[in-house]
């Protein structure tokens, strides 16, 4: 990896800012977080102590001989802290989770805030779109990075204190005996700690076959896999897929189960090395320690105390290096997040120019020598385009697919800039605006819809509260729906899609189509566009519905994007596009006379037309 590429892989923000970032979400949502921590690590560390010291207070007693109320006393004393520590531990281990989870959903909040919000060019970027995939992960359960931290920072002061009790418990020791449990632990940390960074070293080959195994079956970011979706479920059955579907798994599982048969053979030399120290570490204890007993009349319960903590010190210290070891990766997640949260939007919102609809629907767009390449293309989409959309102008953008006819949607609609030239709307750049209010210009209805798994009236209305349910009842019949949707025993209440509800209804193309149109009349906006959203349907259909839109938007500007020439001949003017300028322009008969590229293409596609309205008829 070259310099350059591994300065971007460093992170923006280091461990503190990072806890200072969690801190400052934890103080905005929920303040008892951090505090509870705090509680919850001492707890922690006190029950710990309290077992340490139990039996060598009880042992102490009993050598000198001290009486029967003496060692009860102790004992009971013993317990009560152990019971008080241990209960107090378990209620904050409960009750500190929900404000955990408080946080964590609110950090989502603002990712998902980032993602429905974020300038629509971003949506095109690979590297945004992989850190959204990360955030999401690391964000996606309690025992994720934006959550698990509070765990980290609890077991990591938690190690802190007992370390430092435990040290004070053995300062009366030779330090060299301390300075060889230390070491020892050290040593065994870094050393296992590079064992168990194989696993690390080679995730690339585990998320190989985590990935083919989670695409057949499901993984965290999924619900179903292709075996188990809805989706697979009828080509399954008829092409007979299971036999094929059983065996690319099992070959998945086979790899993937060797891979795990190897990562344990590594794993097991960690267990030898912990061994082999543990070994040097407790032998010296042991020998040091009978050796005061020996020669300096050392207590059995000081020897049981000092050989006890001598354990308990070594795991503290290993507590302390595997918790900042882990919170160290954390915060290399949480800066992932914040860069995702931070990442630069290309147009204005707030700061841009307001701008109220105007009703009346007097806008002009104007595209000024524009052009755009996608990132990373090798060549123009759209090119040196000059294009005037006069307000109330009824206009047909056609042509073959990959003629650039969304892309040009695209920059008309403000969801992307050009990358030479400028979209002017009534001569000015719309760069200066607010985009969100340039947004709410336009009625829109694209190829991929977004019909959710809500009611009928959710759907139409886009809110969840406030729906005006007359102008919904409007709207469903000026697009010929009404009929369908009183059909329904719920009407506007009904739920489309069985994604979430069991009683929810799948709508047929039409049906849904027209449920778009009544969505785009809903918003009133001085604007519409249509962005081959019939394609899946025959060009009967498809021109039936179009006409349908053409009588509901009279003196609105409205933009009819299709491959199919026939369903936008009702247009004031039709653009031919090929490859990203337009080649032909004119209304449909003016373009027939000229016996160009439209001309040919509508000839080629006419013989469709006549079958479908002789089949059409037949049915009928």
């Amino acid at each position: 990896m070259d310099a350059a590429n591994e300065a971007k892989r460093k992170p923006k923000y280091n461990l503190w800012q990072n806890t200072g970032f969690m801190l400052k979400n934890a103080w905005e949502r929920c303040k008892s977080v951090p505090v509870l921590c705090v509680i919850l690590a001492a707890a922690a560390a006190g029950q710990t102590v309290a077992q340490l010291l139990l039996a060598p207070a009880i042992l102490a007693k009993v050598e000198q001989t001290a009486p029967l109320e003496q060692v009860i006393g102790t004992i009971a004393v013993f317990c009560a802290a152990l019971a008080l520590a241990s209960g107090l531990k378990r209620y904050l281990e409960e009750n500190t989770l929900f404000g955990r989870v408080n946080v964590r959903t609110y950090i989502i909040s603002k990712v998902n805030a980032k993602w429905c919000e974020t300038s629509y060019s971003n949506l095109l970027d690979t590297r945004f779109l992989r850190e959204k995939e990360l955030v999401d992960q690391m964000t996606c359960s309690n025992h994720e990075s934006v959550e698990h931290i509070w765990t980290t920072w609890t077991t990591l002061l938690m190690n802190l204190i007992g370390f430092a009790v435990y040290l004070f418990l053995l300062s009366d020791l030779n330090p060299l005996l301390l300075i060889l449990v230390v070491g020892t632990t050290l040593a065994g940390f870094f050393v296992n700690n590079w064992i168990n960074g194989w696993g690390y070293r080679h995730r690339e080959e585990r998320a190989v076959y985590e990935k083919q195994i989670g695409y057949l079956i499901g993984a965290y970011h999924s619900t179903n896999g292709v075996a188990n979706s809805r989706i697979y479920a009828k080509n399954i059955r008829i092409f007979g897929l299971r036999p094929w579907i059983e065996s690319v798994y099992n070959s998945a599982m086979n790899l993937y189960t060797a891979f795990v048969t190897k990562e344990q053979k590594v794993y097991l030399w960690a267990n030898v090395v912990d061994l082999v120290l543990a070994l040097v570490r407790n032998g010296a204890a042991y020998a040091y320690l009978i050796w005061l007993t020996l020669t300096r009349g050392l207590a059995a319960s000081q020897f049981l105390l000092y050989f006890t903590a001598v354990s308990g010190f070594t795991a503290w210290v290993t507590g302390i290096l595997e918790e900042f070891s882990t919170l160290h990766k954390e915060s290399l997640d949480i800066s992932i997040l914040r860069e995702y949260l931070e990442w630069p939007e290309l147009f204005n919102f707030e700061a841009g120019k307001p701008l109220t609809p105007d009703q009346s629907g007097q806008y002009e767009l104007k595209l000024e020598d524009v052009s755009y390449r996608y990132p990373e293309a090798d060549c123009d989409t759209i090119s040196h385009l000059n294009l005037t959309v006069r307000a109330g102008e009824k206009l047909a953008i056609v042509g073959l697919n990959g003629a650039g006819k969304t892309t040009l949607v695209k920059l008309a609609c403000g969801f992307l800039d050009p990358t030479e030239g400028r979209v002017l709307l009534n001569g000015q750049d719309i760069r200066q605006f607010n985009r969100k209010d340039y947004y709410r210009l336009f009625s829109a209805v694209f190829q991929d819809m977004s019909v959710l798994d809500c009611t009928i009236a959710e759907n139409v209305a886009q809110y969840l509260h406030g729906i005006d349910t007359e102008r919904v009842w409007h709207c469903l019949d000026e697009a010929g729906l009404t009929e369908k949707v009183q059909s329904f025993s719920k009407g506007l209440d009904t739920q489309v899609g069985r994604y979430i509800y069991d009683d929810g209804v799948e709508l047929s193309g039409g049906q849904t189509q027209r449920l778009m149109l009544a969505r785009a009349l809903y918003k009133d906006a001085p604007m519409l566009v249509l962005d081959e959203p019939t394609a899946a349907l025959d060009p009967i259909a498809e021109s039936e519905i179009y006409q349908k839109y053409n009588d509901m938007t009279q003196g609105r500007t409205s933009l009819f994007i299709s491959h199919r020439l026939a369903s936008t001949r009702f247009c004031d003017r039709i653009l031919f596009l090929e490859h990203g300028q337009i080649r032909e322009e004119g209304t449909h008969e003016e373009l027939l006379a000229q016996g160009g590229g439209y001309a040919e293409l509508f000839e080629v596609q006419s013989h469709y037309y006549r079958e479908g309205e002789t089949s059409h008829g037949e049915e009928s």
